[in-house]
């Protein structure tokens, strides 16, 4: 397993507190609006980024998210194929400096979503939440479940053929939080089924899952079922831990949630032997302000030096 970090598309203090903790791999978002440069389908444009990465001493893994605006390919509109050629150039310009992943969601309209940032975790420290009573989610139906289903293997169709070319590994995120429909949009990833659906759509050795295990226990589902299930289709682990269901959970610190988070790895680790580890989602620690809920650093360091310490005590095993 490959210990990485989520780190801002610029240098900050975040990257050099992620060397100083020893972290060699990083996934960063690189869309405009964030690079201040054209998105990752110029290959100029993504080469700056990498090659920012590899001066800091950091080998850049993994992109994550949205690079550009994919509402056209997610909801069937006129001019997604044109955008799938972009997303065609940004694959092969991925293979072509060696970034390995891409972690990538089929969620439309609404992206991860909370209703709250501001619930008490231990210590005082703020977390996010997501209480479906909390939102006004009556609202006209965008697209249907199947639509969405056909868009997302239409996708696929028209991608795939390019990541195997270029040697770069899809794993698919669960839709966060796991409720259909929200906000007017569909959702589709919503549970284990669905996403054995999935991946029956292609067996390419391209197409696999971000096994975002929170997202999956939100669903209800059993993880420690999950990941010898899916195996090493798991290209890639978010570490995070959730109580409650998928209409009202709280994120939570890493050890202060219900799951054994050793165990997890210890799983995770004898199943998905070559997948990408990172933390995700922490609470705001003490004197932290600003930046984007789940992201701020803190929670972050924590979450790796305990990452460390379980992967640590796993090789004496």
């Amino acid at each position: 397993m490959k210990l990485g970090m989520m780190l801002p598309v610029k240098p900050d203090l975040q990257w050099q507190l992620a060397a100083q903790l020893g972290v060699k791999y990083a996934v960063t978002k690189a869309a405009p609006e964030l690079s201040g440069l054209k998105d990752p389908s110029d290959f100029d444009a993504l080469k700056v980024v990498r090659d920012r990465f590899a001066e800091a001493g950091f080998e850049l893994y993994a992109l994550e998210g949205d690079e550009f605006d994919m509402s056209r390919i997610k909801l069937g509109l006129p001019g997604r194929d044109e955008d799938l050629e972009k997303y065609r150039r940004m694959l092969r310009n991925m293979g072509k400096l060696g970034l390995k992943l891409l972690c990538y969601n089929f969620m439309a309209g609404v992206g991860w979503f909370r209703s709250r940032a501001d619930l008490p975790e231990r210590g005082g420290a703020l977390t996010s939440g997501f209480d479906l009573a909390e939102i006004d989610n009556d609202v006209p139906l965008k697209i249907t479940e199947e639509q969405l289903w056909e868009n997302y293997a239409y996708f696929l169709r028209n991608v795939l053929p390019a990541a195997e070319e270029a040697g770069v590994k899809m794993g698919l995120h669960p839709d966060d939080p796991p409720v259909s429909p929200l906000l007017g949009y569909s959702r589709i990833l919503t549970s284990a089924a669905a996403f054995r659906r999935a991946m029956a759509l292609s067996s390419s050795p391209s197409h696999g899952i971000t096994f975002c295990q929170a997202s999956f226990r939100a669903m209800g589902e059993n993880v420690f079922e999950l990941i010898p299930e899916f195996g090493e289709r798991i290209f890639f682990l978010h570490f995070r831990d959730i109580t409650g269901t998928r209409t009202k959970f709280r994120e939570t610190f890493h050890d202060n949630g219900p799951t054994d988070m050793a165990e997890l790895l210890k799983t995770a680790k004898e199943y998905a032997p070559d997948c990408l580890l990172r933390p995700d989602h922490t609470p705001r620690m003490a004197g932290e302000t600003g930046g984007s809920t789940g992201y701020t650093i803190l929670g972050n360091l924590f979450a790796t030096g305990y990452i460390r310490g379980i992967l640590d005590a796993l090789k004496q095993q």
